[in-house]
């Protein structure tokens, strides 16, 4: 997993609408990349709904939202229409991204282990550096978690 002063990994990667985001897209502004394991999942919702509703707290700071599963286009587009999200949804059908974050990886869940996506987070720093990491995310709390450290830039 990337740790703290890393660069960010170059990356491409469409989006929700039919868009695209490369890792020079983020540069020269602060960015939270969070990848979370599937769409429209309890903890998966939750998380995105909660940086939704700090959208306006995050976008005074200059900050982008990222979020990143392997879940289509398609499916991003719907759960943002069901949720009424604002953040960007990036489709990591590959896998390319999670494994260059180091967000992929072995899970246990009911005692079988599985790979998969670790629910993880990265605060970007202007300079395209990592500046803090979270690695195995609890979703509670985490948004305004993430935010306080933000505005710590």
């Amino acid at each position: 997993m990337l740790q703290e002063g890393d660069a960010m990994p170059d990356f491409s990667a469409p989006t929700d609408g039919d868009g695209a985001l490369t890792a020079a897209d983020l540069k020269g502004a602060p960015a939270v990349i969070y990848f979370y394991p599937k769409d429209d999942t309890p903890g998966c919702t939750t998380e995105a709904k909660d940086f939704t509703d700090m959208a306006a707290d995050f976008a005074a700071l200059g900050v982008k939202v990222v979020g990143v599963s392997k879940d289509t286009v398609a499916k991003h587009d719907k759960f943002k229409a069901k949720h009424d999200l604002s953040l960007i949804l990036a489709s990591d059908a590959d896998g390319g991204m999670c494994e260059a974050f180091g967000a992929w990886g072995v899970k246990k869940m009911y005692g079988k282990e599985y790979e998969g996506i670790i629910r993880s987070t990265f605060l970007i720093d202007a300079g395209g550096s990592v500046a803090k990491v979270w690695p195995k995310v609890k979703v509670k709390g985490h948004a305004a978690e993430v935010l306080e450290a933000a505005k710590a830039l």
